[in-house]
């Protein structure tokens, strides 16, 4: 947010739309890089996707809803799957896909990530009942986590799940103590600080060593840690993980992070003997919020990292396709995110005059940081759109707001919207699959908004819309 010693009003620029949105000549066109592929506008200028307007959603299901194109969704999950598979081919024989569970997830979202053929990151004992609801294959599942409690790693372990992402020492013993007292051998790996810093929001940058997550390598924590696990018959070490943040835009940070990763691999093997069969680099791949974001393709990621890691083993003449263990990564928000938008009804519209021949247009939604705090807590930015018709209305600069009684319920920071936006009218938020839903809150007692699936012109609920009774079911009251 723009901030000045002097108060908002003195910062620079303020007043104005950011550099990245400039003055439109279209105020009804729909970027494409920020919507499911099915989105366009109908010859009354309602939004559709996958051939069903926002309109008829609204009146069926009501607002605020999250709006989920189901086969935009599998297409991305089968472009990362494929392209990663095919770019990996002739590294280490193909490469694993987790999609991140805590994105979004539900069963049906499980269901489809199984179903596409990619494994599943969950990182809490709920994240895991979903998955075990929807019946997702225990084998492909990874459990992650900076503080698993005693009966998640129970829980994991009794379903079999095909890795736990090891992260502190405490946890080496209690994971080795569980599987021991269940008979069972628990197959793990060592979270790895690689002490990468990723160009992102310092809140979502995982990869530098003052943070909370993984074992250093700096002083041989990293090392000591894989020494740890195998001297415990109860542990299996396959391999090792790192994570350098999210919303990341090139490959850069990945060739020193996977550099130092398989630089460990290679001290694990000679000194301790052991050749893990698996390495994660984690991923996080960016996705488009506005016009200021530019993603890397599925194709075009895999290919950089197949090369950087085939170039990283080669560099240590460990170039044997026997021995280079199989890659996985986590593309994070890439798959969930831009398949979903937020549909939210305006329920008032505030001229506000910010002198020097500026003015601003404060839309106000049915919703706000209670299904998408993401703007409050990580200053995220986003876009939208006028959903439920065409305007020739001359474009106004305007902030969409939420209901919520805070000044920093803020949904979309900058937009251009036609001037004779009105209450009643539909707005269109893209890019909200991913961590929107999974960090919603009742805050102000506000039920949360649907998740509703679209596919062949149909919608469907797979995540109903809380209700007042929901809210008042948690609360016991007083004897």
């Amino acid at each position: 947010m723009r901030s000045h010693e002097a108060g908002a009003l003195h910062a620079e620029g303020y007043g104005g739309p950011p550099l990245y949105l400039p003055f439109p000549s279209d105020v009804n066109a729909l970027l494409p890089q920020l919507w499911p592929d099915s989105v366009c506008r109908d010859a009354e200028g309602r939004v559709q996707v996958a051939g069903l307007d926002v309109v008829a959603i609204a009146e069926e299901f009501g607002t605020a809803a999250y709006v989920l194109d189901e086969g935009d969704f599998r297409a991305r999950a089968r472009a990362f799957r494929d392209d990663f598979a095919g770019a990996f081919d002739t590294v280490c024989g193909g490469a694993d896909v987790y999609y991140a569970g805590k994105a979004f997830l539900c069963t049906a979202v499980a269901k489809w990530v199984a179903e596409e053929g990619l494994s599943l990151d969950v990182c809490s004992g709920g994240e895991l009942a979903v998955a075990r609801r929807a019946g997702f294959p225990a084998e492909r599942i990874g459990f992650h986590g900076n503080n698993k409690s005693l009966d998640e790693i129970r829980a994991a372990l009794d379903y079999g799940v095909g890795r736990i992402v090891v992260d502190s020492f405490i946890e080496i013993e209690r994971v080795a103590a569980i599987a021991a007292e269940l008979g069972v051998v628990a197959p793990v790996m060592i979270r790895v600080t690689v002490g990468v810093e990723a160009h992102t929001h310092e809140f979502i940058a995982t990869g530098h060593e003052d943070q909370k997550f993984g074992f250093s390598l700096s002083g041989g924590q990293a090392l000591d840690a894989a020494r740890a696990v195998l001297s415990h018959d109860s542990l299996e070490l396959r391999g090792l993980h790192s994570h350098i943040g999210s919303q990341i835009f090139d490959t850069g940070g990945f060739e020193m992070s996977a550099r130092r990763l398989i630089g460990l691999h290679a001290q694990i093997a000679d000194e301790l003997g052991h050749h893990s069969p698996e390495i994660d680099l984690g991923g996080g791949f960016g996705m488009a919020y506005t016009s200021q974001h530019t993603p890397l393709s599925p194709a075009l990621l895999g290919e950089q990292l197949a090369d950087i890691v085939g170039r990283e083993f080669k560099a240590i003449g460990d170039g044997d396709l026997a021995k280079v263990p199989r890659v996985s990564i986590e593309p994070g928000r890439a798959i969930v995110g831009p398949s979903t938008f937020t549909l939210y009804e305006v329920g008032t519209v505030k001229q506000v005059d910010l002198g020097d021949n500026h003015a601003r247009a404060y839309v106000s939604v049915d919703g706000g940081m209670s299904d998408n705090v993401r703007p409050a807590l990580y200053e995220a930015d986003y876009s939208c759109t006028l959903a439920n018709r065409y305007s020739d209305a001359e474009p106004m600069l305007a902030r969409v707001v939420g209901k919520h009684c805070e000044s920093g319920d803020i949904v979309v920071q900058d937009e251009w919207l036609p001037a004779d936006t009105q209450p009643g009218d539909l707005i269109a938020v893209p890019g909200t699959g991913a961590y929107c839903r999974a960090l919603s809150s009742q805050y102000n007692h506000t039920p949360r908004p649907p998740v509703l699936a679209v596919r062949d012109g149909k919608a469907r609920v797979i995540v109903r819309r809380e209700t007042i009774d929901d809210l008042l079911a948690l609360d016991v009251g007083e004897s």
